[in-house]
């Protein structure tokens, strides 16, 4: 207990007592601190932080720990878990807590602090996605009684404060928070008779009650009560408080009873990359103010979100390449293809009008033309700016504009000037501009210079892009909508910020993905990787500054491949695909481990393997043409590269000279990919960087060099194969997420959601439930390794799931893809033995999407193009021209277009009555519908069909079971 001697004129006062108890199981070596903003919390320094020891009461393990503090002592705190060291392991989610006690309290008076532990999903309900939009139209409180203040005082014996407190942010106009319970100052389980609760702020409800002796145990709920006599009690177990009184007890009692059981709120939201949007007002592509036509047709067909793909400017290439969206220029500045031309000018000459008519029409197509719509719109845009640029660039809100972004909006506007200069964004070949400086950046952007035009035009058009972007946003959040954006995981190499930063980044690396669902030969996505440990110098400031620019237009925000902030797959700088690359951080196979385990010939089992007999299999008849160009014999009968195609990229482009000499017999594509097969089939990768470190080969088990060993070095690799990619980590990327993640978090206020597909390992999933990140669930995709089919009723509540996403074929596609894959899922998931139709019928759609809003996840969210599939007047269109992205392809073209405008899916009443069906049908809506009954926290949804009933007619008429078994597998 730490001591205070408090003089009050000549008498000495004792200090009141204040002890803190919260129950927590921890792992063995853990203990559980209390740190606080004033000095005798730690002032923030978990270090100094109030130590708590462990007590066993019943079934529970209850942490406890008590301080002296003076007379009306008020402070912010938090717990901790820390090891024997104080170093911090993990820390509760939610808001800081808060105590205020009042003055006036008894020589030595204990006050007892009884809190419950913040989990993530605590602190959901205070991001702006529910705060400012969802949520935006209830009732606003004014506050009664300022949080943590206790209002009564004791005046007899045997009897207790005790102060109610509890979390509510989701409340309506004229209601009221309650606590009913055992006793009669509670009601006696009567609402109406119970203990109305004060607002306190930030969404706090309480009270203070003085309770005798009697009234123990207390047994106690807290309740909603409308001013019409309708009320809600919370879900789950009665609440309990004990007091023992023939032990010395504190008087004063502080509940914090955390989030108030409800039915879990639940939402539902449509998904479209910007650029597939299509509108009567577009050029040739999705711009942002159609996202208000967008939002329009959300809420008419009952969803609470829109979801979009990266829209920050990726004009790298200067070709149809840069359509890739996730291979940003600038993480800051918007792509100049969304920008509405018609709306830069109240005057536009008729000429100009003219030419945006002609260039309508000329774009109207049923696919991006990303090359011809980008130069169109930046032709126009230049014209316009010509006749606008004085009058914009000295008005008050462009100079606002300009103070608050010219961090990044200076060097991204000299980065596409010495790009369109030097007809290249590889500022390696910049000359003296190469190398970024302040002082070269201030004088390339001078006003005096004689290319100003061209700068000040790049700040024209983000300026531009800014006011329509935001409009849009605005225009979401006062309907009610959640515009959700996508962070991802890597910046193009040759971009601003590889220019202006080049120390945040290992550019002799790549990023990329091994093997998965999507390619069996790994990704590589070209990004360079993350100098992690740079980037924590400054506290992560690139990413800080990131989310609060993405925070100007979004309330809630995907981030793309969220394992990358655990650990990212790296690939050399001169790979072309992505199976040969390790994991980043990652503790590697030391020579000494594999030379206790007999493991000698590390040159051999790093090297390519490539035997006489390889070469025959592979390339017939002209296996001797490839060995003379591509090969050297250093042994009888095996061979290795030449140093001039000793890696994928010299393989390629020797290729092509070869191809253009015509001594290939075989087909380019075909001799690359065995050559690469080649090249690959090795066991270990050695560290670039250390020769006595390696790495074991994904899938090694697969190769002939590993086929071709000794048994007991193939159970050895096995082994440090297993333990690379599944044990040895776990502590480290765990550790490693929760450096990185927290700083992505407390930089907004936004709802962060994060894409978890993949190889996912056992630190991920209770890292973001930690974190309160909510995941991803796609059905064909499950997580659960034993499973060909996810099962949306068992999803997690702190989830999102979706039949499909950009990064994989439609539902009508992938129900078409595969005739075998198609009737287990007609079996196994409908439940049905007939044989199912070749094409995803309407019906076949809405019953999975059914399946999908009638999920405990927290968010259904659904690609447009399978909303689309619920009407067949929409899938005329072949399916897999509906596809966004194909992954397996790096150079894939992302030109997409909905091949319905937004204008006609708003006039179409009977495919927004289907949907919006769908989702009240399922509660997915607020307020809640009463059709659905959730029980304990989301445990399990249990749907009362009673609309819809039709569809589900329809659907058990085509499978051909009774209807009773259709609402069973429902």
């Amino acid at each position: 207990m730490v001591n205070f001697d408090f003089i009050s004129g000549s008498k000495s006062r004792k200090p009141v007592s204040l002890s803190f108890r919260i129950p927590y199981y921890t792992h063995w070596g853990q203990s559980l601190l209390v740190c606080g903003s004033e000095p005798a919390l730690g002032s923030w320094n978990v270090k100094k932080g109030l130590l708590l020891s462990p007590h066993h009461q019943g079934d529970e393990l209850v942490w406890r720990g008590t301080i002296a503090v003076p007379d009306g002592f008020g402070c912010e705190y938090s717990y901790y878990v820390v090891d024997d060291d104080k170093n911090v392991l993990r820390w509760e989610a939610g808001m800081k807590r808060k105590i205020m006690l009042p003055n006036g309290l008894q020589d030595g008076e204990e006050v007892a602090l009884r809190d419950l532990w913040q989990i993530g999903s605590d602190s959901l309900p205070f991001k702006t996605a529910f705060k400012n939009v969802i949520f935006r139209k209830q009732w606003s409180f004014d506050i009664e009684r300022p949080l943590g203040v206790i209002q009564n005082k004791l005046d007899e014996n045997d009897s207790v404060i005790v102060q109610f407190k509890i979390c509510c942010p989701s409340i309506e106009e004229d209601t009221s928070i309650y606590v009913i319970g055992s006793s009669v100052k509670l009601g006696r389980w009567k609402v109406q008779n119970g203990l109305k609760l004060n607002y306190a702020g930030e969404s706090i409800w309480q009270v203070d009650c003085v309770m005798q002796k009697d009234d123990f145990p207390l047994k106690y709920k807290y309740s909603k009560y409308g001013k019409g006599g309708n009320f809600s009690l919370e879900i789950g177990e009665n609440r309990e408080v004990f007091v023992d009184f023939s032990a010395s007890q504190p008087r004063y009692i502080l509940l914090s009873d955390g989030m108030m059981r409800e039915m879990p709120w639940r939402g539902a939201g449509v998904a479209i990359p910007m650029f597939s949007v299509r509108s009567e007002a577009d050029l040739g592509v999705g711009e942002f103010l159609d996202l208000k036509l967008l939002v329009d047709w959300a809420v008419d067909s009952g969803f609470h979100l829109v979801q979009l793909l990266p829209i920050n400017d990726t004009s790298v290439n200067l070709m149809w390449w840069d359509s890739y969206p996730y291979s940003s220029l600038s993480v800051f500045a918007l792509h100049p293809l969304y920008l509405r031309v018609q709306a830069l000018s109240e005057n536009i000459p008729e000429e100009i009008k003219q030419e945006i008519q002609r260039a309508k029409e000329q774009l109207d197509g049923k696919a991006v033309d990303y090359e011809a719509t980008l130069a169109t719109k930046l032709s126009i845009a230049k014209k316009i700016f010509v006749l606008e640029k004085d009058s914009i660039l000295n008005s008050s809100s462009f100079q606002i504009f300009f103070s608050e972004n010219e961090d990044w909006l200076k060097p991204y506007a000299a980065f596409c000037f010495l790009r369109d200069f030097f007809e290249t964004s590889d500022h390696s070949q910049w000359g003296r501009f190469s190398s970024y400086s302040r002082d070269k950046l201030e004088k390339l952007v001078s006003k005096d210079c004689v290319h100003y035009d061209i700068i000040s035009f790049h700040y024209f058009i983000q300026f531009q892009l800014h006011l329509q972007l935001a409009e849009s946003a605005e225009y979401a959040r006062k309907k009610g909508v959640v515009l959700k954006g996508d962070l991802p995981i890597g910046v193009d190499r040759n971009s601003v910020d590889t220019w202006v930063n080049p120390n945040l980044f290992r550019m002799n690396t790549s990023t990329g993905a091994p093997p998965d669902y999507f390619d069996k030969n790994g990704q590589n996505w070209g990004f360079p990787t993350y100098n992690w440990e740079e980037m924590s110098k400054d506290n992560y400031a690139w990413w800080r500054a990131r989310l609060t620019q993405m925070a100007k237009y979004f309330t809630a925000y995907r981030i793309d491949h969220i394992l990358g902030f655990f650990r990212i797959w790296e690939l050399p700088e001169h790979a072309m695909t992505g199976l040969v690359g390790k994991f980043r951080p990652s503790i590697p196979l030391s020579q000494e481990e594999l030379e206790r385990e007999g493991i000698w010939d590390f040159d051999c089992l790093s090297r390519p393997y490539i035997r006489h007999e390889f070469l025959q299999d592979k390339f017939g008849a002209s296996w001797t043409v490839i060995a003379s160009n591509f090969l050297n014999e250093y042994q009888k009968q095996h061979y290795e590269f030449k140093e001039d195609c000793n890696t994928e990229k010299k393989i390629a482009s020797k290729l092509k000279s070869c191809a253009e000499s015509s001594l290939l017999l075989d087909s380019e594509d075909k001799i690359r990919r065995n050559l690469f097969d080649l090249l690959q089939n090795i066991v270990l990768i050695r560290d670039p960087e250390d020769a006595r470190k390696f790495y074991p080969r994904f899938n090694l088990e697969d190769t002939s060099s590993f086929k071709d060993l000794d048994d007991h070095s193939k159970n050895v690799l096995k082994r440090f194969y297993y333990d690379y990619y599944f044990q040895r980590q776990e502590s480290l990327w765990r550790q490693n997420a929760l450096k990185t993640l927290p700083v992505l978090l407390n930089s907004s206020d936004m709802l962060a959601c994060g894409e978890d597909l993949g190889l996912i390992p056992s630190c991920v999933h209770p890292v973001m439930q930690e974190l309160g990140l909510i995941g991803l669930r796609i059905q064909r995709m499950p997580s659960e390794p034993d499973l060909e089919f996810g099962i949306p009723s068992q999803y997690p509540y702190m989830t999102v799931c979706a039949p499909s996403c950009h990064d994989c074929s439609t539902l009508r596609a992938w129900w078409e893809e595969d005739e075998e894959r198609r009737c287990r899922f007609f079996k196994n998931v409908i439940g049905s033995d007939s044989l199912p139709p070749s094409q995803c019928v309407p019906e076949i759609a809405y019953f999975i999407q059914r399946q999908h809003v009638e999920s405990p996840s927290m968010w259904a969210i659904f690609p447009l193009q399978d909303l689309l599939a619920l009407k067949e007047e929409y899938t005329t269109r072949p399916a897999a021209e509906e596809t966004i992205n194909d992954p397996t392809n790096p150079k894939h073209y992302w030109r997409y277009r909905v091949h319905v405008t937004m204008e006609s899916l708003l006039k179409d009443k009977e495919l927004k009555s289907t949907i919006k069906d769908l989702i009240h049908g399922s509660g997915r809506s607020y307020p809640p519908s009463e059709e659905v009954e959730i029980q304990a926290g989301v445990a399990s949804i249990k749907q009362q069909v009673t609309t819809g009933q039709e569809k589900i007619s329809s659907v058990t008429h085509l499978i051909g079971i009774p209807k009773q078994e259709t609402l069973a597998v429902l």
